[in-house]
């Protein structure tokens, strides 16, 4: 039976707001989880860097889940290409912390924590389990052109967790497919967890009330959640809004886009100017809105008052933002790329396009945003669809994996 769990994550806290640097779904994911497993009765031990000098050693989070603070290079945020080099520091702190400690197995998540989590099978023995989360050939073969491909040492080093993992926990039988044809994966050695949603949290809910919280009136709202980076297409969506009528069945008076999150990657602050002067060019600055990231327990009041969530990424492991939205009862328009056509249902709680032209996203936006009945459809659509996503069916799934790779080795 498993008892305890060291989880790596050496770029981002699970304690740190999504949608600011380097945080986004994963650390929903990793502190979700934790959660989860804490609830269960096993003890969840999670290893980050430290980015503040005056951040403790260990915070307990809840009874069973607690978050260890690691030195590994200068105690301040750090850009991932920076981040390689502290690595090995970081496994070494990994490796002293988890000396007979009692911990059944190492579940690493993303390519740098995987590379220190075999530093820790190699020196302990312990059982590996890497989650990706994103791969950097698939992100390479869908990048925007400007946008820097990855690096040799993360390709490399992708390649080496691989083969080195017990188990590597795909997100989606799309994930599970790219890591066969993009990295020769051994098919045995892979395993499908999908992430979960809080049900307790993200759930239909007044819209009127929701829009006065958030501050915005009648008019038809479109939402895109997420870090601003190239990757998300989000001048797909500013491109989109220019080609909408400005009269639509949902709502009143002109549509709004509002994007949701930070700057985050080497060229974050870059990509948001460039979307502040794109929507000047495009005619529609007076009518795309930039929030802030928001706290994981308030970003359910934007699902409720939006009247669709777009989604023109130009690659997605999984895309938790459409299964949290959904859940709220909003509708999804997405790029079918990645996971998104596993998370999202084609014509039940959303629409999937097939390539990133405004034109193929307007058509599908006007779809929703000016048949009523329909929308009304899909949003009762997107909440059955996404009650299939669960922290407690992730954590039963993962137990299966951990107890197998634990028994095999």
């Amino acid at each position: 039976m498993i008892e305890r769990v060291a989880y790596l994550a050496l770029h981002t806290s699970p304690l740190l707001q999504p949608g600011v640097g380097n945080a986004g779904g994963m650390n929903v994911y990793v502190d979700e989880l934790a959660c989860t497993m804490a609830r269960r009765g096993i003890e969840a031990a999670v290893f980050t860097r430290r980015t503040d000098p005056d951040l403790p050693d260990v915070i307990e989070v809840r009874d069973g889940y607690r978050v260890i603070h690691l030195d590994a290079g200068p105690p301040r945020p750090l850009p991932i290409s920076e981040l390689m080099t502290h690595v090995a520091e970081f496994g070494e702190g990994v490796v002293a912390e988890t000396r007979n400690s009692g911990f059944d197995l190492v579940h690493s998540h993303y390519w740098l924590s995987g590379w220190a989590g075999v530093l820790v099978k190699e020196a302990h023995g312990l059982p590996l389990a890497n989650s990706f989360h994103t791969l950097g050939r698939v992100k390479d073969v869908a990048r925007r052109r400007d946008e820097s491909p990855s690096s040799a040492a993360r390709l490399r080093a992708e390649d080496g967790v691989i083969a080195e993992s017990d188990c590597v926990i795909a997100s989606t039988p799309y994930e599970f497919d790219d890591l066969i044809e993009h990295y020769a994966a051994s098919p045995e050695r892979l395993c499908i967890s999908q992430p979960g949603i809080d049900h307790s949290l993200f759930t239909p809910g007044d819209r009127g009330e929701a829009r006065r919280r958030i501050g915005v009136g009648d008019q038809p709202l479109i939402l895109c959640v997420g870090r601003i980076q190239p990757h998300k297409g989000f001048d797909v969506a500013i491109d989109m809004l220019s080609l909408l009528p400005e009269t639509l069945a949902v709502g009143s008076g002109p549509p709004t886009l509002m994007i949701v999150g930070g700057p985050s990657g080497p060229n974050g602050e870059e990509e948001v100017d460039s979307l502040r002067s794109h929507a000047v060019v495009m005619g529609v600055a007076e009518r795309v809105r930039f929030v802030p990231p928001q706290p994981h327990d308030s970003i359910v009041d934007y699902y409720r008052a939006a009247d669709l969530l777009v989604m023109p990424s130009h690659s997605e492991s999984f895309g938790l933002v459409a299964a949290e939205a959904q859940a709220s009862g909003l509708p999804v328009v997405a790029a079918r790329v990645g996971g998104l056509p596993y998370v999202v249902g084609a014509s039940t709680s959303g629409l999937l396009v097939d390539d990133r032209d405004p034109h193929s996203f307007a058509a599908a936006a006007i779809a929703i945003l000016d048949h009523p009945a329909f929308r009304s459809d899909l949003s009762a659509g997107a909440v059955e669809f996404a009650s299939r996503f669960s922290w407690d069916g992730t954590a039963d799934r993962l137990l299966d994996l951990y107890d197998g790779i634990v028994r095999s080795t």
